[in-house]
C-alpha cells in the first residue's frame, strides 16, 4: 500500500485536439509546485488519470502546494493498492480507522475500470461494505445520506481507495491560453483581476506605474510584495516599473482638470500596449469594476479603452467590491494592499474627476499635446525599469534586468 493523491482536471482540458498540449502545462505546474517536496513523484497513466506518490511527505504540505495549480478540479488524499481483494479491503479499513471524526454511517461505491476483475460492482459492495462493517464497531451502512462515501477505483494495476474531496482552484492550465499585461496597482483589485487572469490560463506580465518623489520607495515595495505573493501561482513574474512622473505632472498643467484621470489612463494603455509589443503579450487585463470610481463608469470605460487596439479584460467589471475584497483576503494580497502607501492615480485625483467625459473631447485635448505627449510616452517605455519576482526570493533587487 502507498499514500497518493488522486487529481482530477476539467472535461474541456482532456478531451479533443488539444488535450496534449493542457496536459504538458498542467504537468510542467506539479511539477513546479511539489519541488519543495523531493520524495513526492508525479504519476501519469492513460486515460488522464495522475496521482501524486506521496513516499513519506505530509499530505497537508502536498496540499497547500496544489491549491496554486490552475487546471486542477479537485484532489483526494488516497491509498494506492493492489487490485485483489483482500488487499482492497485492508485498504478500505486503513482508509476508515484514519478519518479525523468516527462517523456513524457510511457507503461503499465502486469504479470498476477494469473490467476483468473478477467481482462485479454489486459483488463489490456487498463484500467490501461487510468487511469494514464487521471490523468497524456501531456503524451502519446509509446508501442515501452517509456520513462517509468509501470510494473504490479498480484498475488494471492498482486500485485506490479514498474517502474525501478537495476542490482545486479550476480554470486552466497556466499560459494555455497566451499571455497578457496586468496593470497593477498598489490597491486591492487589480491583484485579484491577476488572480483571476491567471486562473483563465493566462501568464501574465505585471506593469506598474510610479511618480517618485511624489510616491514612495515603500509605495514599489508594496507593489513587489504583492507581485510576489502571485507568483507564488506562476513560479515568477516580470514586473515592469514605468516612470511617470514626467507624463502626470504635464497633463496636471496642460489639461482639463476634471479630464485628468481620464488622460492619464489613456497614456498608462498606450504605455501598456507598447510593452505588450515587446513582451509578445496579446491583452490587456486591469482591475477595474462597473462604477467603482470615476474612471470607471462606462462611459469612461469606453472612453479610455479606444486608447488601446489590443483588447482589455476586465475581470471584476461586474463584482461586488465586498466580494472582491473577500477573495483578496484569501489570496493574502489584502493586507499588502491597504497598506497606505499611495500610488500615482490617488496622488493625482481632481477635485471633480469626468465621469462621462466625450471622446471627442478628449482626443482634441491630445491633438494639443501632439508636440511632447508621444515622446513622453516613447520615453517612458525606454526607462520602464523590468525584473522577475519570484515567491520565495525576498530579495528583488538581484532580480532586476534593465
Amino acid at each position: 500500500m502507498n499514500d497518493v493523491i488522486l487529481l482530477r482536471f476539467g472535461e474541456l482540458m482532456l478531451k479533443g485536439r488539444n488535450r496534449a498540449r493542457f496536459e504538458n502545462q498542467i504537468v510542467q505546474q506539479i511539477k513546479r509546485v511539489l519541488k519543495p517536496l523531493p520524495n513526492a513523484v508525479l504519476r501519469t497513466e492513460s486515460y488522464g488519470r495522475m496521482y501524486v506518490e506521496l513516499n513519506g511527505e505530509r499530505f497537508e504540505a502536498a496540499a497547500k502546494a496544489l491549491e496554486k495549480v490552475f487546471g486542477l478540479l479537485s484532489f483526494s488524499p488516497a491509498i494506492k493498492t493492489e487490485s485483489a481483494l483482500e488487499p482492497i479491503r485492508e485498504a478500505a479499513l486503513r482508509a476508515m480507522s484514519r478519518l479525523p471524526v468516527k462517523p456513524e454511517t457510511f457507503k461503499v461505491s465502486v469504479k470498476r475500470v477494469d473490467k476483468q476483475f473478477p467481482h462485479d460492482t454489486f459483488e463489490m459492495h456487498r463484500l467490501v461494505g461487510g468487511h469494514v462493517l464487521q471490523h468497524v464497531e456501531g456503524l451502519k451502512v446509509d446508501v442515501h445520506d452517509p456520513d462517509v462515501e468509501l470510494r473504490i477505483e479498480i484498475r488494471q494495476n492498482e486500485t485506490f481507495v479514498y474517502s474525501e474531496s478537495v476542490p482545486g482552484p479550476g480554470g486552466f492550465p497556466l499560459g494555455s491560453n497566451g499571455k497578457a499585461m496586468l496593470m497593477l496597482s498598489g490597491g486591492i483589485d487589480s491583484p485579484v483581476a491577476g488572480w483571476f487572469a491567471m486562473k483563465r490560463g493566462l501568464r501574465i506580465e505585471a506593469v506598474h506605474f510610479h511618480s517618485y518623489p511624489y510616491t514612495s520607495e515603500r509605495a514599489k515595495q508594496k507593489v513587489i510584495d504583492l507581485t510576489r505573493v502571485l507568483s507564488d501561482y506562476a513560479g515568477s513574474i516580470m514586473l515592469h516599473l514605468v516612470p511617470f512622473t514626467d507624463i502626470q505632472t504635464r497633463l496636471k498643467e496642460t489639461c482639463r482638470e476634471n479630464l485628468l484621470i481620464t488622460l492619464m489612463r489613456r497614456a498608462m494603455f498606450r504605455i501598456t500596449e507598447q510593452l505588450a509589443e515587446k513582451r509578445e503579450a496579446l491583452a490587456i487585463v486591469t482591475g477595474e469594476s462597473l462604477g467603482q470610481v470615476a474612471s470607471q463608469t462606462l462611459a469612461s470605460m469606453n472612453v479610455i479603452g479606444r486608447a488601446a487596439t489590443l483588447p482589455v479584460l476586465r475581470p471584476l467589471v461586474m463584482m461586488d467590491k465586498i466580494d472582491i475584497m473577500t477573495i483578496a483576503e484569501k489570496l493574502e494580497t489584502f493586507p499588502i494592499s491597504i497598506l497606505p502607501y499611495e500610488d500615482c492615480c490617488t496622488l493625482f485625483v481632481p477635485k471633480s474627476p469626468s465621469t462621462n467625459p466625450s471622446l471627442k473631447v478628449v482626443e482634441r485635448q491630445e491633438e494639443w499635446m501632439e508636440d511632447w505627449l508621444p515622446e513622453a510616452i516613447r520615453q517612458a517605455v525606454d526607462k520602464t525599469e523590468t525584473m522577475w519576482i519570484k515567491p520565495d526570493d525576498k530579495s528583488s533587487e538581484e532580480d532586476r534586468l534593465f
